[in-house]
């Protein structure tokens, strides 16, 4: 019988070998075979339950997770109040994560700067990786600020362009690095914090100037540490790259592939053709062929490109500019489907019955050429009877088909109900000099949901593939809603009248339901907006928990390749999978796909949140303009400082301050997501159309503070006299004890 290690030996091996934690390798590294793999299982989860390991799915450890209990440092509080953390520790490659504090009510205070050593849960949320609960506070450490520098007789201040940081510093002659007025720069702490005046900061870094229309994305991308330049190794690989030929490929060029894409649209890696399916067994049917670009052919595992790929995760897309994830000789030229020109492609064909059922389908490795590049809205009108010179040729012979096509997928997904979500998309137009023209929103045309149905299926293949073949590769996971969240929309239907029924497992044709009973009334945002606020945030995992948005238990992302890394994976993996080459997934890369997983989705979150904040700052820009004027809206979140209200307009978020709200106190109540007025009893809560004045825009920053003029089209109530506040705040207290206990009965009912 095989030595079973003692627990210390286990701890000791990990420790010594952080990137090798999985159950098998730790029975490997001990001899462990058979059934003393039981005896192992047992004395991991014994030293999980102690305390000494905590399992991420196969992993007892992992050097690009923080562990369970860490040492942090506290951010200010943002806009709606949440404290967030930056790990002490950091020793992963990827983006370092964002912990979210979650005080308990016996909590001290935290500010800024504190540092605390807290217990850490994993989350899949929009806006952090992490959820900390404090165990002790241990001191504070000094803090960067990028703003903009404001030059005085003897140095000058910093402006923080973050919005959720209201303090300026004060930067000494030696310290200002020869900055300029106005200028952007990076600063760090410069000695304790005093208790009185402006903290001290010294300058370490210029960034130029942030008045330009174009510095906008700039400062994001620096804030958000996105990566803006590539390497010249990266460059070098990029330039020496060369077209691919037609050996070891199908040759796919006579069939009219075609891509259609957004009118700006840099890159083009889809391509798609459909036409009846001639097979007899299958009346009506469909033959689908959606052509991907063969990103993998050029970027080959363990290069420079490779890594500066893996290290950026994605594009991040910014109205003015594009940060690439690959270079331009490739993003924009090799790996681009131009119309005419040979390419190199992963092309999945598929057959769809009737109803859109996909039957069947199989990979090729080929070379193909588009007949055209098309964009959404051009097509749309051919389609609608009015096409162009480009699009009449191609009408009948291939636009015609892709529809026919289209049509049958539609009764399939009517069939599975995916979560079907109505917010417009906004488009923010520059001019030239990167001056916010206009904030339309984005049409939604059927050509984009032709395209959208068409990279959903081809998705799908690419996971159902490699599940059959039983390669690893990187699943795209959306999971079930947490059962707060759910709870938190339930009420919030029940409060606008609809009804979100329990007791049953939730499926999206039952949100669908809710969605449905909504559209075309005043709460149909609200409904929306509730909605995908319950959802968790989709990531990427080498194990797959299906994709509960789009109702699908195998999904993949597959379609995009020069610009996300997950899609080169997948495409990775389909080579291997198929033995077309050397350039499929490695070993190395296998081992090592969770790290991967976690990494992306991380680099994934950060250019959401840069893109998100540009858009901010260009709508902070554009409405700055018009300050004083008046704007309808919809009460659009909650906190103890202030109501936000998103415009109809242009869909900006603005703050209305609790201290603009007049001199009475507003009690915020957290688990209603309201505040109440001590004095004239005013509710303000979430959903509620209001009228509000642009009281001022800060585009440096991106906020918007408004003034509240009217609730449901009912003026500001009138301040209250001595007399009349004294009995309000009676009924006040009266009813805010009935509403606690009300809540604690529907608790216990639960």
């Amino acid at each position: 019988m095989t030595r079973i290690p003692t627990k210390e030996e286990i701890l000791d091996w990990i420790s010594a070998n952080p990137t090798l934690t999985s159950k098998r390798d730790i029975a490997k590294a001990f001899g462990i075979k058979g059934s003393d793999r039981i005896d192992l299982k047992r004395l991991l989860k014994e030293l999980e339950a102690e305390g000494h390991l905590e399992k991420r799915k196969r992993s007892y450890s992992d050097p690009d997770r923080l562990p369970p209990v860490s040492v942090l440092q506290v951010k200010a509080p943002d806009e709606n109040g949440d404290l967030f953390a930056k790990p002490m520790e950091w020793h992963g490659e990827g983006v370092e994560p964002v912990v979210l504090v979650i005080p308990r009510a016996s909590d001290p205070a935290l500010g800024e700067g504190d540092r605390i050593l807290a217990r850490l849960t994993v989350v899949h949320e929009e806006d952090h990786n992490y959820e900390a609960r404090l165990i002790r506070r241990i001191g504070a450490n000094p803090k960067r600020i990028l703003g903009v520098f404001r030059k005085r007789s003897e140095g000058g201040r910093i402006v923080p362009i973050d919005k959720s940081a209201g303090t300026e510093w004060t930067v000494a002659e030696a310290a200002v690095l020869g900055a300029k007025d106005g200028e952007l720069v990076e600063a760090e702490q410069a000695g304790p914090k005093g208790r009185m005046g402006l903290p001290k900061a010294r300058i370490v870094e210029r960034l130029g100037d942030p008045s330009a229309p174009k510095a906008v994305s700039l400062i994001a991308i620096h804030q958000h540490g996105i990566p803006d330049d590539f390497p010249d190794p990266v460059i070098a690989e990029a330039d020496a790259a060369k077209p691919m030929g037609l050996s070891g490929r199908e040759d796919l060029r006579d069939l009219p592939l075609l891509t259609i894409d957004p009118s700006d649209a840099r890159d083009h890696d889809d391509a798609c053709y459909a036409h009846a399916d001639d097979d007899p067994k299958n009346p009506g049917g469909h033959i689908v062929w959606v052509a991907i670009a063969d990103v993998a052919a050029y970027v080959r595992p363990g290069s420079a490109l490779d890594r500066e790929a893996r290290k950026r995760g994605n594009s991040s897309y910014f109205p003015d500019r594009v940060v690439p994830m690959l270079p331009d000789r490739l993003s924009g030229d090799l790996c681009s489907l131009h119309e005419g020109v040979p390419r190199a492609c992963l092309a999945v064909r598929m057959q769809l019955d009737a109803d859109g059922n996909k039957l069947s389908h199989r990979f090729v490795r080929g070379l193909m050429r588009s007949v055209a590049s098309l964009h959404y809205a051009e097509v749309q009108d051919a389609i609608d009877g009015s096409p162009n010179d480009r699009t009449g040729p191609l009408l009948d012979p291939i636009l015609k088909p892709l529809y026919a096509a289209y049509g049958a997928l539609k009764k399939a997904r009517e069939e599975r109900q995916p979560l079907d979500l109505d917010l417009p998309e906004r488009k923010i137009v520059l001019d030239d000099d990167g001056t916010v023209q206009s904030v339309n929103f984005r049409d939604r045309l059927d050509a984009h949901r032709l395209i959208e149905e068409f990279m959903v299926l081809a998705n799908v293949a690419a996971a159902e593939t490699l599940n059959a073949k039983k390669s690893p590769l990187l699943f795209r996971v959306h999971e079930e809603p947490a059962p707060e969240k759910l709870e938190s929309l339930r009420e919030t239907a029940q409060a606008a009248g609809y009804n979100l029924a329990k007791g049953q497992v939730l499926q999206t044709r039952h949100l669908n339901t809710l969605l449905r009973a909504a559209a075309g009334t005043d709460d149909a945002e609200l409904i929306n907006l509730s909605t995908l606020r319950s959802m968790a945030q989709a990531y990427y995992s080498p194990e797959n928990f299906g994709h509960f948005g789009l109702a699908l238990r195998n999904y993949a992302h597959f379609t995009s390749p020069i610009r996300r890394y997950a899609d080169l994976i997948v495409h990775r993996a389909l080579i291997k999978a198929h033995g077309w080459g050397d350039d499929g997934l490695q070993p190395d890369e296998i081992d090592r796909l969770e790290d991967t997983a976690t990494h992306i989705s991380d680099t994934e979150r950060r250019s959401m949140m840069a893109e998100r904040d540009t858009t901010d700052r260009y709508l902070a820009a554009y409405l700055s303009e018009r300050v004083g004027n008046e704007f309808s809206g919809r009460i659009s979140g909650m906190a103890r400082f202030g109501a936000f209200v998103k415009m109809d307009e242009t869909g900006a978020d603005g703050l209305v301050p609790v201290r603009s709200l007049g001199r009475e106190f507003f009690h915020f109540d957290r688990e209603a997501g309201t505040l109440m007025g001590s004095d004239t009893g005013m509710v303000l809560s979430i959903g509620q159309r209001v009228t509000v004045r642009l009281a001022q825009a800060t585009p440096v920053t991106g906020g918007l503070e408004l003034e509240l003029l009217s609730v449901e089209d009912k003026a500001m109530p009138k301040p209250v006299s001595p007399a009349g506040r004294t009995q309000r705040r009676k009924a006040i207290k009266g009813k805010r004890k009935r509403d606690k206990i009300k809540r604690k009965v529907e608790r216990k009912r639960r």
